[in-house]
């Protein structure tokens, strides 16, 4: 997949994780059926493998799929086996070496100027700034674009509806968002708040996008 184009087309990546992998999965298919077109899960979800499985399977072979915390050469060669479309790292490292070697896009993890550079090189098409609101937020976001004007950044951590608004404003190509939009749902909660979320945030990318 052209996973720098897909984000600058839907600015918005869904990342799942959670204690209970059925309800994972419901929570993935909530949100594809919702409209969010990029979702990841999250390798720290309870038997996050087979969720990425079977949500592969129900979702078939052309809808965006990712595996999120790929930290090793066994992670990633395990997300490729179970049929994620892209993976995700917290950090550069080994994870991020071996899915590019497996052909899979990669959004790495990164906070530093020094690190931007270091994802480029090993070939990430993506840069996902982590932890973001720790890292000094949408003002950050926007320093950085002075020297990278033409990175794909995805701010991750911390990022609610009105974060998401001051990134994409920023400038960020999207926005990754956790818990301010699954809640709950992948450890058991009720899927009609998760769709009111996933409603609001696909509002919050539109008007941004418009």
């Amino acid at each position: 997949m052209d996973l720098r184009a897909a984000l600058a087309a839907h600015r918005l990546v869904a990342i799942v994780r959670g204690s209970d992998p059925e309800a994972a999965l419901r929570t993935v298919l909530t949100l594809a059926d919702e409209g969010i077109e990029l979702i990841e899960v999250s390798l720290t979800t309870e038997d996050a493998l087979t969720v990425i499985e079977r949500a592969r399977k129900a979702l078939g072979p052309g809808r965006p799929l990712g595996a999120g915390t790929v930290l090793t050469a066994d992670d990633a060669r395990a997300v490729h086996r179970a049929g994620a479309g892209f993976a995700v790292t917290p950090c550069l490292g080994e994870g991020m070496s071996t899915a590019r070697e497996l052909g899979l896009p990669v959004l790495a993890g990164v906070m530093t100027p020094t690190e931007i550079i270091g994802a480029r090189a090993l070939g990430a098409e993506a840069l996902k700034i982590f932890p973001a609101a720790q890292a000094g937020g949408p003002g950050y976001l926007k320093a950085l674009r002075g020297p990278f004007p033409h990175e794909v950044f995805v701010p991750v951590g911390g990022v609610d509806e009105a974060a998401a608004r001051a990134y994409l404003a920023a400038g960020a190509t999207a926005v990754g968002i956790g818990s301010p939009l699954v809640g709950d749902a992948a450890d058991g909660g009720g899927a009609a708040a998760l769709r009111a979320r996933a409603r609001a945030f696909r509002t919050v990318v539109r008007e941004a996008t418009s």
